[in-house]
C-alpha cells in the first residue's frame, strides 16, 4: 500500500528552482490545489527576488473544531518552531487564506544538505499547521506526561466540514474516524478495504502496530460528541496510540499518517475501484473480439455451405448429363 508524502511536491519543487536561480529577477504568481481542498498561493517579485510569499487556506473546519486566529490550536507555536528566523507570519493573512508566510531565501543555510532539509519542512506546511493540534497531544503521551487534554474529546478539521477525534489518556491516545463517502461504490469498497485493514492487523509481522477496530456505529468514545459530527455511512475506523508509537521520530510519521488516513483509504479505494474498471474493459474487449471471431466464421459458411467448388456446362454437356 502507498502512503502519501508530507510534502507538497510541487512547492518544494518551486522552492528548490528559486533557490537555485536567486540571482535571476522573475515574478511568481502561483495558484493550485492539493487534497482535502488545501490551497496553496506563491508569489515572488522582481523588486525583491529574496522574498517568497507562501500563503495556505485550510479546509473548512465543522463548528465542534477549536481554531485560534483562523488557525487549529498550536499551529502558530508549531511554524515558529519548525522554520526559525527564515520564516515570518503576516497578521493579517492575503485575503481567502488561514496563513500569509514571508521567507526570506537569504537566510537559509549554507550548508546545502541542511538547506534541502529545510526547504522540505517548508514544503510540509499542511502538515506542520493541520497536525499541530494532534502533536500537541502526542508529544505530551511521549513524554509521559499529564496532557491538559486528559479525558477530553477533541475534534480535529481533517477534511472540509469534517473532523476526527481525540480520547487523550494518560498511557495511551484513542483517535476515532467517521468514514464519509459520497459514492455509493465508494462507501461499499471503502467498508470491504475497512474491514480487510483490521484483520490484516492481527497477523504476526504487525504485532507492534496501532490496535486498529472497525464498527458500522459510533464507538463509546464518541458519546460526547454532537450528532451532526457523527454522520458516517461507512463505518468508524479507531486507533489506540501508545507511548512506543511516538518515540523519537516516529512522532512525525505517526502524526501524518493519523492526520491523512482518510486520504489514504479514498485513494486505495479509487485505485482500486480504477483497477476494476480497467479489468472490466479488457474483459469486454476480449469478448467482443470473439464475437467479431465468430461473426466472421458464421459469414464464410453462407458464402460456401458445402465447401465444395462449382463447375459452369456448356449446353451440350448439360444435355449429355440429363439423358444420361
Amino acid at each position: 500500500m502507498i502512503l502519501l508524502q508530507s510534502h507538497s511536491r510541487f512547492l518544494l519543487q518551486t522552492l528548490l528552482n528559486r533557490v537555485q536561480n536567486l540571482e535571476k529577477a522573475v515574478e511568481l504568481d502561483y495558484h493550485w490545489v492539493e487534497f482535502d481542498d488545501v490551497r496553496y498561493h506563491i508569489q515572488v517579485s522582481m523588486k525583491n527576488p529574496n522574498v517568497l510569499l507562501l500563503s495556505v487556506s485550510l479546509p473548512i473546519p465543522p463548528p465542534e473544531t477549536v481554531f485560534v486566529g483562523g488557525l487549529p490550536f498550536g499551529a502558530i507555536e508549531a511554524i515558529k518552531a519548525a522554520y526559525g528566523v527564515v520564516v515570518q507570519i503576516l497578521d493579517p493573512p492575503r485575503d481567502g487564506y488561514n496563513l500569509t508566510l514571508k521567507l526570506n531565501l537569504s537566510k537559509l543555510p549554507p550548508d546545502e544538505e541542511s538547506r534541502h532539509s529545510l526547504l522540505v519542512k517548508i514544503a510540509s506546511v499542511r502538515e506542520v499547521v493541520l497536525g499541530a493540534p494532534l502533536r500537541v497531544v502526542l508529544k505530551h503521551l511521549a513524554s509521559r506526561t499529564v496532557s491538559p487534554d486528559r479525558g477530553r474529546l477533541l475534534a480535529l478539521v481533517h477534511r472540509p466540514n469534517e473532523s476526527f477525534f481525540l480520547v487523550p489518556q494518560a498511557e495511551k491516545v484513542t483517535v476515532v474516524f467517521p468514514m464519509r463517502f459520497k459514492d455509493s461504490v465508494d462507501t461499499s469498497l471503502a467498508a470491504s478495504f475497512l474491514q480487510e485493514f483490521v484483520d490484516a492487523r492481527r497477523t504476526a509481522g504487525l504485532n507492534n502496530a496501532p490496535p486498529c477496530s472497525f464498527s458500522p456505529k459510533p464507538p463509546p468514545e464518541l458519546k460526547e460528541a454532537p450528532a451532526e459530527a457523527l454522520s458516517s455511512n461507512a463505518g468508524f475506523v479507531s486507533f489506540v496510540i501508545y507511548p512506543r508509537h511516538v518515540e523519537g521520530k516516529k512522532l512525525d510519521r505517526t502524526v501524518w499518517n493519523l492526520s491523512t488516513f482518510h486520504a489514504y483509504v479514498n485513494y486505495h479505494v479509487k485505485s482500486s475501484e480504477g483497477f476494476m474498471h480497467s479489468r472490466m474493459r479488457r474483459r469486454v474487449e476480449s469478448l467482443i473480439q470473439a464475437l467479431d471471431r465468430a461473426k466472421a466464421d458464421a459469414e464464410e459458411k453462407q458464402k460456401s455451405p458445402n465447401s465444395g467448388s462449382f463447375k459452369r456446362l456448356s449446353l451440350k454437356e448439360g444435355r449429355a448429363n440429363s439423358k444420361s
